[in-house]
């Protein structure tokens, strides 16, 4: 029943209003605002609802003309993680690891899509059917993803994921179990004597929120560039450039890559250069980056496990265009990579760093690696999984008495 009362009082409210785009009005968004309250007043003075009641109602509709629908309060609320819209009626949240569905509902496809469209604007992003999915941000830096028709057969569906205002200092990673202060150390240590690092680990598993964190051990005299498809990596550093790439125009032209990014910021003198994911022909660039002099450097991507990670990057390479022999490409690899961090998703819904693997080498056919820590269950609290040194001596430096020697 409220559902229809909701999808009434929302048509009536947009009939008074008279506009198709209130997005737009600028400045006089606040007066369009107060129109809308007048009209709801108006039609909602005779209804037998309770206050609570008609405070939702109020809210539920100026969110859906004015801000983004009933995920506003989601954006709101510090404890969600991730936004999932499957179609106007399945919202699920993400809240300290766990799923769950949501009460909540879009009043229509049309509604959705409004909401859609103003998220994807206000970064000159665009969305249609020659152009059916987007990756954009809000200004709050939360990172979006829409699909549409006729790609996605539920309806129009959007993916947020949010991030804090202030990212997890390492610190905070240790105290929540993320990595532990071996590890930390570690990794504190590789990051002041310049190695190369890759951070892999699957979608959602806290690869970005390590790199923000291990930004933080950069030294504030150092020139850093990070290149993104959606800007996400937030360095709390003063000396900065962030480049993010652009979609083609309508036209089909004018199109960023990354890769396009990778070979310009070599021209921008970088100390360190930090891509926010390889997917693609730019890891050649970034590995040729890696190899003349711009050691420190930070990449991240999606594998399995470090091993599958640097299997990735050979394809990656391979989709350069550029011919080069397989082995070639490993020999590249094993000299530009140092470290590969891999993150992943436990049991109880915590992200944590589940190894760190050094690249030692090129063997007769394939990259040598060795593992430094290593997840192993029943080794913390609860019996809970904990990262523990292997008891591999490090290749790169030895800390004696914090048991990576």
């Amino acid at each position: 029943m409220h559902a229809d009362l909701r999808r009434s009082l929302h048509k009536k409210v947009v009939t008074h209003l008279d506009t198709r785009d209130t997005g737009g009005l600028g400045g006089d968004e606040e007066k369009w605002k107060q129109r809308a309250e007048e009209c709801l007043r108006a039609e909602m003075g005779n209804l037998s609802l309770c206050e609570s009641e008609r405070e939702n109602l109020r809210r539920g509709i100026l969110d859906e003309i004015f801000a983004y629908g009933p995920v506003t309060r989601f954006l709101a609320d510090p404890s969600v993680s991730e936004i999932m819209v499957n179609g106007k009626d399945s919202i699920y949240i993400e809240r300290e690891g766990k799923v769950v569905s949501s009460d909540i509902a879009f009043i229509s496809d049309e509604t959705l899509r409004a909401t859609i469209d103003r998220m994807v604007s206000r970064v000159n992003r665009r969305l249609d059917e020659s152009s059916p999915f987007v990756d954009a941000r809000l200004q709050d830096g939360s990172r979006v993803n829409a699909i549409i028709p006729p790609v996605s057969l539920s309806g129009p569906c959007l993916t947020i994921r949010k991030f804090r205002k202030e990212p997890f200092s390492l610190e905070e990673l240790i105290r929540i179990r993320t990595l532990t202060e071996d590890s930390a150390e570690y990794l504190r240590e590789a990051i002041a004597r310049r190695m190369n690092l890759i951070i892999s680990g699957g979608t959602g598993s806290g690869k970005t929120t390590l790199l923000n964190a291990l930004s933080q051990f950069v030294p504030d005299g150092e020139r850093i560039l990070t290149i993104e498809d959606a800007a996400e990596i937030r360095l709390m550093k003063p000396h900065v450039v962030r480049l993010e790439a652009r979609p083609p125009n309508i036209e089909g032209c004018g199109a960023i890559t990354i890769r396009d990014l990778v070979r310009n910021s070599l021209r921008m003198r970088p100390d360190r250069i930090i891509v926010g994911e390889c997917r693609g022909g730019e890891a050649l660039d970034m590995l040729q980056a890696m190899n003349t002099g711009h050691d420190g450097s930070i990449t991240t991507g999606h594998a399995n496990t470090p091993r599958d990670m640097l299997r990735r990057l050979e394809t990656m390479v391979l989709l350069s265009g550029v011919e080069i022999p397989v082995r070639a490409i490993r020999e590249q690899i094993a000299s530009a990579i140092d470290i590969v961090v891999h993150t992943g998703r436990m049991g109880d819904g915590r992200r944590a760093v589940t190894s760190i693997t050094e690249v030692t080498g090129m063997g007769e056919s394939q990259i040598l690696l060795q593992e430094i820590f290593r997840m192993c269950k029943g080794q913390g609290p609860a019996n809970e999984a904990k990262l523990v040194p292997t008891g591999v001596p490090s290749k790169f430096f030895l800390a004696e008495g914090n048991g990576w020697e």
